[in-house]
């Protein structure tokens, strides 16, 4: 599955979760998927623990999140001075 097929997966309606970006067809946000991943669960886990998953879903995700740091600007909150 190519990057916009995955991206396909990822939804943002203002009726759904107040517009936060959701796997398509469920109210599970990407937000929430990347903090199950963050706090150490596997695609596995993800998947069994909810019904009609994939894993392409989980690395849309990751796509998702990728993509859209790329298109952000940071700056220091904190100049370090020697």
């Amino acid at each position: 599955m190519n990057d916009q097929e995955l991206l396909k997966r990822i939804t943002i309606d203002p009726k759904v979760m107040v517009g936060k970006p959701v796997l398509k067809g469920t109210r599970l946000t990407v937000e929430f998927i990347l903090n199950l991943l963050a706090h150490g669960a596997t695609t596995a886990e993800i998947i069994e623990e909810y019904d009609g998953l994939i894993p392409e879903d989980i690395q849309a995700c990751l796509l998702f999140a990728g993509e859209s740091l790329s298109h952000t600007e940071f700056m220091p909150l904190v100049v370090e001075t020697v």
